[in-house]
């Protein structure tokens, strides 16, 4: 199992199984796409069947505004969720990105999950929200992710309408140390 490039903007079009992928329509759009693959993965035009292979896809664009990449959407393949993919394909791409010249990344994030995940792969979180109520997170970190900064988030996320399993979670985190990254200070 390894994580792949499969291209900078514009990437190559996916047309994954919305009955496996979260936001399966989001990666027909022409972004830059990494992928976590066990075997081949084979790429087909949209308009003729799904991409096979993937166990994991982010997409992601760089923003017109401040050069910053913004990884756009990240899905696993639902079989596959829990295992670390997730954030192990971000780290993948924040390297790539790093190496290429990006001096900013960031990601909005929707649900408690989502926010560990980004912790684990080196994210911390702005204290901003989108229009949406998603957290945005960004790599480097404004602060250094302080656990404070680490349990504002989580403390968002405690304040809402969760499922019983998004609350298990989020209360499963309260007391706990927040994700640790080796390349990033624990300041």
């Amino acid at each position: 199992m390894d994580c792949r490039l499969l291209g900078w903007p514009p990437g190559p079009r996916l047309r994954l199984d919305h009955e496996q992928f979260a936001y399966a329509g989001k990666f027909v759009l022409p972004s830059g796409k990494a992928v976590v693959a066990d075997g081949p993965v084979t790429v087909r035009d949209p308009r003729e069947g799904y991409t096979e292979g993937i166990l994991a896809v982010v997409s992601f664009s760089e923003d017109r505004t401040d050069g910053a990449l913004w990884l756009r959407y990240v899905s696993v393949r639902a079989d596959r969720r829990g295992e670390g993919l997730g954030s192990r394909l971000c780290a993948f791409v924040r390297d790539r990105a790093t190496d290429r010249g990006y001096e900013t990344l960031r990601i909005a994030v929707n649900n408690p999950y989502a926010y560990e995940a980004l912790y684990k792969a080196g994210f911390g979180f702005t204290g901003r929200e989108t229009g949406l109520a998603e957290l945005v997170l960004e790599y480097p970190a404004p602060d250094g992710r302080s656990l404070a900064r680490y349990r504002e988030g989580l403390d968002r996320y405690a304040a809402r309408d969760l499922s019983a399993a998004e609350r298990e979670f989020v209360d499963g985190r309260q007391g706990v140390p927040k994700p640790h990254d080796s390349r990033v200070s624990d300041a």
